[in-house]
């Protein structure tokens, strides 16, 4: 496929189409690295829930980190912030692939978030750049389903190898492919020097000011609800597999079937996004989340919930692109700038707070119970989505 594909109904930009594989050659790499992240915790703690709870805590260190960015972000050349921000993380994935000090890791791992912040703010402003008013949910549809394809990929290999080598190794190849996506950016000559004069220093006015608004506000409580359900399906998953006997192959082919629906239907669900608006999508998006973990906490054979869990991934289909489009149609001018560090907290919001919450569960109650946890939240996410503004990009020019 060459960089001017055409379409029946128009062009797909060939800057959308190249940053695109490069997110997808990097998320084979990110995908290695998710797929054994939470087995690779608990060779070291031994404890399930401690594992929930240092997950949670990453996610702190996470939320920390976007505020601390916003004025990277807003001063210097978002291209060159993405492409040192994957060179590091590869680094630090190459660090992971040989040293066995925990402390060490944890170390390295505190680093490597912080510039996974760096990372997603600075592509995610080069996106909404480059694409048309009109026309940005399709583009944010066209990456998501590369970058599904990728962690469609990513587990499957992950897991096959998993057979043959040591999670390390594994780790090892994930900087691999990181390092391959940052030069493969650094060819494409991407140059993205949109900038503010004035740039935040006062972190706390920058975060009162974001919630001024009521449609931020609603936009950045739902962003996260994709997040929350993605704590369960890799973080605790791949635990409940392993304690049900399963071998951790298992894990990687579970990843990989989880995938499936979301390569499938996600460019689809972006564009009908563009079509009918946003709220019916995201409503119907999360409820299908929510009767998926409500079944699954009264089933108790391992095969049948994961098949459930694989069936909810149409659900997320319909939110993953939608609800990252719906944000950037809500603001103006250079608002990306201020805004778009702040709002990608409500990753690490529901991040610590879904792994917080379903660690503590494991410490006194059995599994299913996380089960019952998760199809709250995403019930509590699909009310939500009815308070949100119908915005329609197929209206504007």
């Amino acid at each position: 496929m060459g960089l001017t594909t055409k379409k029946q109904k128009g062009i797909i930009f060939p800057k959308i189409f190249a940053l695109s594989i490069t997110i997808f050659i990097a998320s084979i790499g990110f995908a290695f690295i998710s797929t054994f992240w939470s087995v690779y915790l608990e060779s070291f703690v031994h404890n399930n829930a401690v594992v929930g709870l240092i997950s949670a805590l990453f996610a702190l260190i996470s939320f920390c980190s976007f505020f601390l960015i916003t004025p990277i972000i807003e001063k210097y050349d978002k291209a060159k912030t993405f492409a040192f921000s994957m060179f590091v993380i590869a680094v630090s994935y190459f660090i992971f692939a040989i040293t066995s000090n925990f402390y060490l890791f944890l170390g390295v791992a505190v680093l490597a978030t912080f510039f996974h912040t760096l990372r997603i703010t600075s592509f995610g402003i080069i996106i909404k750049d480059k694409s048309p008013r009109n026309k940005l949910s399709r583009n944010e549809g066209l990456m998501y389903t590369l970058l599904n394809v990728a962690w469609l990929i990513g587990p499957l290999v992950a897991g096959t190898l998993s057979k043959y080598l040591k999670i390390n190794i594994i780790f090892g190849l994930s900087g691999i492919f990181v390092l391959i996506s940052s030069i493969y950016f650094l060819f494409l000559k991407i140059s993205e020097k949109k900038t503010r004069k004035r740039v935040d220093k006062n972190m706390i006015k920058l975060f009162f000011d974001f919630f001024k608004d009521k449609e931020r506000k609603l936009t950045y409580f739902l962003g996260g609800g994709v997040d929350c359900w993605w704590s369960l399906i890799y973080i605790f998953i791949p635990l409940y597999i392993l304690e049900k006997g399963l071998d951790i192959s298992y894990v990687g082919y579970f990843l990989f079937a989880v995938t499936i629906p979301l390569i499938s239907l996600s460019y689809f669900f972006s564009k009908l996004a563009g079509k009918i608006g946003f709220k019916k999508i995201f409503r119907t998006g999360f409820f299908i989340a929510f009767l998926a973990a409500l079944i699954s906490f009264f089933v108790a054979n391992i095969y049948i919930i994961l098949f459930i869990l694989v069936l909810a991934s149409i659900g997320l289909a319909m939110l993953e692109a939608p609800t990252e489009a719906h944000f950037f149609d809500t603001l103006k001018g250079k608002e990306d700038l201020r805004f778009y560090g702040p709002y990608n907290t409500t990753i690490d919001v529901n991040n610590f707070v879904s792994r917080s919450i379903a660690g503590l569960i494991l410490l006194f109650l059995p599994f299913k119970f996380v089960f019952l946890f998760f199809s709250i939240s995403m019930l509590g996410f699909s009310i939500l989505s009815s308070r949100i503004k119908n915005i329609n990009e197929s209206k504007r020019k």
